[in-house]
């Protein structure tokens, strides 16, 4: 797998990139249609049409593919037929189909190939790439991926395309991993996990190279603040270019710098052991 640049041909082809695909195992195979969902666009509106999610709208048209995050179906050997590209995420995804006939869709972990077998137990397993299994099961210093948050609830961490968490200790009834932010989390230690990391870490170095490509993706255009008129931004107005008048904001007057987005009271911050380091100043957030 790698990264494919465009030769410069036009403008929206110059410096644009696209993924080689290598690692998918057949480009003209169709999705499972068993595994298939057809999802409702609302660009951005909630049930009353006031758009609540701005800057969406549009995109090619795809079909949402039913993952398995919780992988519950223990003791039962699976085999993987297929790595797939899945629209609707920015890592692949691996077809396995189970000894007794079922198929299901999981995250494809890096160095997962087609005719490899994955397995899920709540004890007993190797951890070897792909197999699922309580964080109490798992040995210290392994990487992991799509890690529950609570028992049975379903994989919620690390699941996007080149990320990994590494479990670090274990205490009582807890785990304790780092995420790739640097956070350092407390998390049950009955909670599952897969091992290995999200395959597709190149994912990250792709160019998309003009602004069609991001309309593909069901994202319309962001307009400045201070391009806007004052009645649909607070930076609105003023003769010729106006820098605002003011520190910079959201459309409701929200400050956009300086300050925390988590809420104070917020649950699982008492699980939190080491926040992660603030992208800003590069130094811990408190």
């Amino acid at each position: 797998m790698g990264i494919r640049n465009y030769k410069p041909t036009s403008p929206g082809r110059r410096d644009a990139s696209v993924a080689d695909f290598a690692e998918i195992t057949d480009r003209k195979k169709k999705p499972e249609k068993s595994l298939l969902v057809r999802i409702t666009r609302k660009g951005g509106r909630n049930n009353q049409g006031v758009i609540t999610a701005r800057h969406r709208g549009g995109g090619a048209r795809k079909m949402y593919r039913l993952v398995d995050f919780r992988r519950e179906k223990d003791n039962v050997a699976a085999e993987v037929v297929a790595i797939e590209y899945d629209p609707n995420r920015s890592c692949r995804i691996a077809l396995v189909q189970y000894a007794d006939g079922e198929k299901r869709y999981i995250l494809a972990p890096a160095k997962l190939e087609a005719g490899m077998t994955v397995m899920s137990a709540e004890s007993g397993l190797d951890p070897d790439v792909g197999n699922c299994m309580p964080l109490s099961a798992i040995p210290l210093g392994t990487t992991v991926h799509n890690v529950e948050m609570r028992p049975g609830r379903g994989g919620q961490i690390c699941r996007a395309a080149g990320t990994e968490a590494v479990l670090n200790a274990r205490e009582s009834s807890w785990a304790q991993l780092t995420l790739p932010s640097g956070e350092v989390r407390r998390v049950p230690a009955a909670c599952r996990a897969t091992i290995g990391a999200v395959g597709f870490s190149e994912h990250s170095a792709i160019s998309l190279g003009k602004a069609g490509r991001k309309r593909h993706m069901g994202w319309r255009p962001r307009v400045r603040g201070t391009a806007m008129n004052p009645v649909a931004h607070p930076m609105g107005g003023g003769e010729g270019r106006n820098a605002g008048g003011r520190h910079p904001c959201s459309p409701t007057g929200v400050l956009a710098k300086g300050g925390n987005t988590r809420k104070r009271r917020k649950n699982s911050s008492k699980s939190i052991v080491r926040r992660r380091k603030s992208r800003r100043y590069g130094v811990q957030k408190i």
